[in-house]
């Protein structure tokens, strides 16, 4: 199949489509289907089975797809002109067989096309609005049609409608529009005139009468230019090529050609010329998606040149010419499809073959993507005019990434997770270790609850920083510990206030005025600052810890250094796979590498070691034996630990006897046959252990079976596919027993983190087992399948890093805010025993806790918002400590304020996370619909509130939140809200977990993977090739790319490469000797060999955990695997396509606003 041309895979939005077999459709002959019934969705997918045509709404013109506004162009009566992009009549069936456009049902062609609006004065076909303009006529791009449409509807069956009876009827419709609102009866919103309104520059809707074409201004009062998709989304070309519309009157029938499923919010005077030709002056656009703020939007390739697909989609898909065109494009004789660039033959946008989410497939087309009969449409529309995420993080790095991001200042963005920057914290926490949702929250929780958009941060205490950055200043304050509020405890941090010459402080967070501490006082300047205010990081930094006095620790006594214990399975599985071999041979060197303190000479961190099977094995390896002794504990029902002195010892000290240990762990049960295994026993040893030593530590548990030996917390195999989208499908993410969120509520207690390393051949119950890692904050790793020669790589770098990451033991984290707002939730891997204090046995480096505010008083605009959050926890040598995070925030009165200084990336996070929390007591649709129509809440409040008026045919995105929709439908699509039939039950409770506790940039990559085209790598220097948008039409053929998402690399090899590249990567001579079976790249002495080899390097460096490497053959079975990651595709488990979806959460924010 054609790599340039995307699959049919899923079915419409969120339902399963057996065999495609709706592809073939009656309706795209022009008649609409009888008794289809009608679909939640609308025509979400574009026009596909089973989405009925409800009738037209008022100004709705089938041709366009979406609703547009008017323009003031020569008005007159002539009813027999349509505007530029009303094709008149839909063309008849084309003869090359395939089914003609789904742009709107054909009519014969001397009927004119039906509109609510009676026939009136409009020559170009855009109904008049009576609103002054206050441009040349010249500039106004013609918004055909005007009243918003649902987008329940697909054009495919709509019927054309008569221009509108008279303007001043016209006008009235449209006055009676609230923004995007389906309806046109509510009194429209106060200035929603048609031209861009006279006090305010236009934004997104208006257009701007620079000659730039595409590109609005805005005042700084509106923040930057939305993105307007709009519906239709522009045509970004004339429809003759070179020969610019902006006011020729069209035929009104094309005889053999659709129309178009238009793009509201350009008229044809936006549409620039052909490729190749100078584009028109006159005629600037409505600033289009992927458009950042400033300069012409040449600079920014993904600005529109092309139209963004419409965004309703209420009609097809503005795909291909519809899907008729099979054969070659009709002569240029009639208008583009504004919807779909025009190229210079004449044809539309980039080849794609059929699109998945394109109305239906090409009759007889079942299979996927592949394309018989005539050759494809050369052309098609060009999904560069929908908001790229390529292009966001291009411009954030080029404009943001040499500047270093200086901390002072309250309230600043920071630059995106994918910008390297360098920090300079100068009294705000860096954004490594707190991100927010929003960086101006409302001042009122009414405010707060209109926007709908969470206010939530971020926290990852104990991120890695890059050796460039100074880590935490640790400050001793002696026996009397650090300074802290009376009333509310917040910890001495820059924002606190010195009055009366220094004598007392104001809490920035409860006002409470408090003595200085005689030892901590200082003189204040001029300015009221302390004079040492530059020598105390807690009164000039962001971030900063204190040593913690013996009030801090537990029993009022200081802490004894953590233990590490080794707990390996040594069943029949883990011994026939080489693992428990592995295990042995790793340890024997890794334990040299415990994570110590900055500066000591060795760990303090003590070490022990058990196997089990259906009963456990203790060893002594005391350093004064010469050989280590076993003792076996058999009473599984009552765990107890059989020794005390020998178990937990020095690494050094009993470096002679743990090596013998190792050696002869895998020999003493090479032969074993026992299959059984028990699980919680496990935990409880380990447990009893640290309560007997004294001190917390970390459990590493190396396990491969479901425990179903007979002891406490034997689990039976519970899975069932059959559960999967009903009701009972969420018990598959909940634990079976309550007994391990008991054991993992002990656990915290004592300090006792969970490390699990599964390596399961079949079902073993994730969602159970994961719980007391999970709760304690441990890691799970899971090596499905595991096999020595392709994992040992993968299983190896992940325990070391396991074993030598940073990790706090023992913590509990509260984060305080100023008076106004308050944290109400959090998520994350850990337990919490009241609302406030969040515990984990462990903390690492990798792990964050998101936390959500909530309003509990008005907030202030002249103080903003304070956030503090302390973690108290034990270091790796068993120091006490108290590590503060602060971070000022600014509050305004204004919702455009708010949309101005949003996140999208940890907007993200927060809603993956929420939603990945609703599936364990919601059913996956009700958490899929509600994270829809959150969102949907989101913008239609911008565009209500922020947006310029302009026609409802336009979907206008904020700025900063203009991926909110392509992000948001790969979190809809993973494999936890919509598993495809390969996802085990396993796999989706694995990634529920792990995403609850990634951090921003993790998230960033997992659901929206990086794609990087090998072949146009320079292998001359250090810099990655630029990435591309995660499509099947970005591949080509000849190429090579390599896709990653946090947890794989695919390398993705084309059919058509060149036989040198194939040599010089694989050392093979052919594509098709190719192993799939590779799990590294072979290390050969060629330039294209070392480059690969060191973008993989330099990939699993910047990843918490170690990429497994899988080879992709193009037309190969793992294919399919490596589409399910190519996000901006519709998936085969059902979900839709970006362009789709696009459609389908514009078609909500209409619905929201009528």
């Amino acid at each position: 199949m054609s790599v340039n041309q995307q699959a049919h895979t899923g079915p419409p939005y969120g339902q399963p489509q057996p065999g495609y077999q709706g592809y073939q459709q009656p309706a795209y002959g022009g008649q609409p289907l009888p008794g289809v019934p009608q679909s939640q969705y609308g025509a979400y997918n574009g026009p596909m089975p089973g989405y009925q045509q409800p009738v037209p709404p008022q100004g709705y013109f089938p041709s366009l797809g979406f609703p547009s506004k008017g323009s003031p162009v020569s008005l007159n009566s002539d009813t027999s002109s349509l505007a530029p992009n009303f094709i008149g009549s839909l063309r008849a069936p084309p003869t090359s067989g395939a089914p003609p456009p789904a742009s709107g049902a054909s009519l014969p062609s001397g009927h004119l096309p039906y509109s609510q609006f009676g026939h009136g004065d409009v020559q170009n076909g855009i109904p008049a609005s009576t609103a002054p303009m206050q441009r040349p006529p010249a500039s106004q791009p013609f918004l055909p049609g005007s009243a918003p449409t649902p987008v329940s509807q697909t054009s495919t069956f709509q019927q054309y409608g008569h221009p509108p009876a008279s303007v001043q009827q016209l006008s009235n419709h449209m006055a009676g529009m609230t923004i995007g609102s389906t309806t046109a009866s509510a009194p429209p919103p106060a200035g929603l005139g048609y031209g861009p309104p006279t006090s305010v520059p236009p934004v997104s809707g208006s257009f701007s009468a620079t000659g730039s074409g595409l590109y609005t201004p805005y005042t700084a009062s509106q923040g930057p230019p939305p993105t307007s998709v709009s519906q239709g989304l522009p045509l970004a070309q004339p429809p003759y090529p070179g020969q610019p519309i902006s006011t020729q009157r069209l035929p009104t029938q094309v005889p053999g050609f659709a129309p178009p499923p238009s793009s509201a919010g350009i008229g044809p005077s936006s549409y620039p010329p052909t490729t190749g030709a100078p584009r028109p002056p006159t005629m600037p656009g409505p600033p289009l998606p992927g458009q950042t703020v400033a300069g012409p939007p040449v600079s920014q390739p993904n600005h529109v040149s092309s139209p963004p697909p419409p965004s309703t989609m209420s009609g097809p898909h503005p795909g291909p010419p519809m899907s008729g065109l099979h054969g070659p494009p009709p002569p240029p004789t009639h208008p583009p499809q504004p919807g779909y660039q025009m190229q210079q033959n004449g044809s539309f946008g980039q080849v794609r073959g059929p699109q998945p989410n394109y109305g239906g497939a090409y009759p007889g087309t079942p299979n996927y993507g592949s394309q018989p009969g005539p050759p494809p449409p050369p052309k098609r529309l060009d999904p560069d005019s929908i908001p790229s995420p390529i292009q966001v993080i291009e411009d954030d790095r080029s404009n943001r990434g040499s500047e270093p991001f200086v901390t002072g200042v309250r309230g600043q963005v920071p630059p995106l997770v994918t910008t390297n920057f360098l920090v300079k914290d100068q009294g705000n926490a860096s954004p490594r270790y707190i991100r927010c949702t929003s960086y101006n929250i409302p001042c009122t929780s009414d405010m707060a609850k209109q926007s709908q958009v969470p206010l939530a941060a971020v926290i990852k205490p104990l991120a890695t920083l890059p050796p460039e950055e100074t880590l935490p200043y640790l400050v001793d304050h002696g026996e009397s510990g650090p300074v802290r509020c009376n009333r509310c405890k917040a910890y001495m941090c820059p924002f606190m206030q010195f009055i009366e010459g220094g004598r007392r402080f104001q809490c920035c967070f409860c006002s409470c005025v408090t003595e200085v501490p005689p030892h901590y006082f200082q003189h204040l300047d001029h300015t009221g600052k302390r004079v040492d205010f530059y020598d105390r990081p807690e009164l000039s930094l962001g971030s900063y810890e204190f040593l913690a006095t013996v009030d801090y620790c537990k029993n009022n006594k200081f802490p004894s250094p953590p233990a590490f214990i080794f707990m390996i399975d040594v069943s029949y599985n883990a011994m026939k796979s080489g693992l428990v071999r592995l295990i042995c041979e790793e340890l024997k060197s890794l334990l040299d590498y415990l994570p110590r303190e900055g500066n000591m000479e060795e760990s303090a961190i003590r070490v022990g070691f058990v196997t089990y099977n259906k009963v456990l094995h203790f060893y002594n390896v005391k350093s004064s034996l010469a050989q280590p002794q076993m003792m076996v504990v058999s009473d599984v029902a009552d765990m107890f630990v059989p020794l005390l002195d020998g178990f937990l010892v020095n690494v050094n000290e009993s470096r002679t006897v743990i090596a013998s240990l190792l050696d002869q762990i895998p020999e003493m049960f090479a032969d074993t046959r026992e299959t059984e295994t028990v699980f919680a026993p496990v935990i409880q040893a380990g447990l009893e252990a640290l309560k007997a030593a004294e001190c917390a530590g970390k459990l590493f548990i190396f396990h491969t079976s479901l425990p179903v030996a007979e002891a406490p917390g034997k689990l039976k195999n519970r899975d069932d596919k059959k559960l999967i989208n009903t009701d009972k499908e969420k018990t598959l993410f909940q634990p079976q027993t309550s007994f391990y969120n008991n054991l993992a509520k002990d656990c915290v207690a004592q300090g006792c983190c969970v490390d699990l390393f599964l390596f399961p051949n079949q079902y073993l119950d994730v969602a159970t087992l994961g719980v007391v890692t999970y709760q304690t904050g441990g890691s799970i790793y899971k090596y499905a399948y595991f096999q020595l020669e392709t994992d040992q790589d993968r299983f190896l770098n992940d325990l070391r890093r396991d074993v030598q990451k940073e990790v706090g033991f023992d913590a509990v984290m509260r984060v305080r805010t100023s008076t106004g707002i308050r944290a109400t939730d959090f998520f994350g891997a850990f337990y919490m025993s009241n609302t406030t204090d969040v515990e984990m046995a462990g903390l690492d480096c990798d792990k964050t806790i998101t936390v959500e505010f909530k309003h509990d008083d008005k907030l202030s605009e002249d103080s903003g918002a304070l956030l503090q959050c302390a973690l108290l926890y034990t270091s790796c040598a068993g120091q006490r400590r108290l590590r503060i995070h602060n971070l000022s925030l600014n509050c305004c009165t204004q919702l455009a304020d708010l949309y101005r200084n949003c996140e999208t990336d940890t907007l993200i996070n927060y809603l993956a996370k929420y939603a990945y929390r609703g599936v364990l007591s919601s059913p996956v649709k009700t958490v899929r619909d509600a994270l829809i129509n959150q969102c949907a809440q989101i913008l239609a409040c911008y565009r209500k509130n922020c947006a310029s008026p302009s026609s409802a045919g336009q979907l206008i995105l904020p700025e900063c939140m203009k991926l909110l929709p392509v992000y948001l439908n790969c979190v809809l699509k993973s494999d936890v809200l919509q598993p495809g039939p390969e996802v085990t039950t396993d796999d989706r409770a694995y990634i529920r977990q792990l995403v609850t506790s990634m951090d921003v940039a993790e998230t960033n990559v997992f659901f929206y993977p990086r794609l990087l085209p090998l072949t146009k790598a320079d292998v001359d220097s250090d810099s990655l090739p630029a990435a591309i948008r995660n499509s099947e039409e970005r591949l080509s053929k000849g190429d090579i790319y390599l896709l990653e998402n946090g947890l794989n690399i695919f390398v993705w090899v084309g059919v058509n490469v060149q036989q040198g590249l194939i040599q010089n990567l694989f050392g093979v001579s052919s594509f098709s000797q190719i192993s799939n079976a590779l799990s590294t790249l072979p290390v050969l002495e060629n330039p294209f060999s070392k480059k690969v080899r060191s973008i993989v390097d330099m990939l699993q460096v910047q990843r918490s955990r170690y990429m497994k490497l899988i080879i992709v053959k193009q037309e190969d079975k793992l294919e399919m695997l490596f589409k399910h990651f190519l996000v901006e595709d519709k998936s085969l488990s059902g979900g839709a396509s970006y362009v789709d979806f696009l459609c389908h959460m514009h078609k909500e924010i209409r619905q929201l606003l009528s």
